[in-house]
């Protein structure tokens, strides 16, 4: 085996051994420590969430002005990023995420937080 071919194996093995890492999957909260509002949301890969948020933050793009509005005027130091629950990582390889059990468990966040109007910065559930 020519160094070459072991680069190329040893490679191999580092993509595959990522594919296959259990990626957290939870609820979040973006936290601003300066009003004590915050966001909600969920996602089935946490950690590429909050390289998405604050991507979009830095790109003066993220999807609720009011909250981009708020990171503008206060900067990134008045902000947190914070798991509050996670799920059990997936028992097999490229099993199908649970996307609902996440909304489910987001219901209940959202009901016991409430991150509405003065609280927070999700959109209110319609009556």
């Amino acid at each position: 085996m020519s160094p070459t071919d072991d680069s190329r194996a040893a490679r191999s093995e580092r993509k595959r051994a990522y594919k296959e890492a259990a990626v957290p999957m939870g609820i979040y909260v973006i936290r601003n420590r300066v009003n004590g509002k915050v966001f909600l949301g969920h996602s089935i890969n946490l950690p590429a969430m909050f390289n998405r948020i604050r991507f979009e933050f830095a790109q003066r793009m993220h999807r609720v002005p009011e909250l981009q509005a708020d990171w503008d005027r206060y900067g990134e130091a008045a902000f947190s990023l914070e798991v509050l629950d996670q799920l059990p990582p997936l028992e097999e390889p490229g099993a199908t995420p649970p996307v609902e059990e996440l909304k489910v468990l987001e219901g209940m966040w959202l009901e016991r937080l409430k991150p509405y109007g003065d609280a927070g910065y999700n959109t209110p559930p319609r009556p």
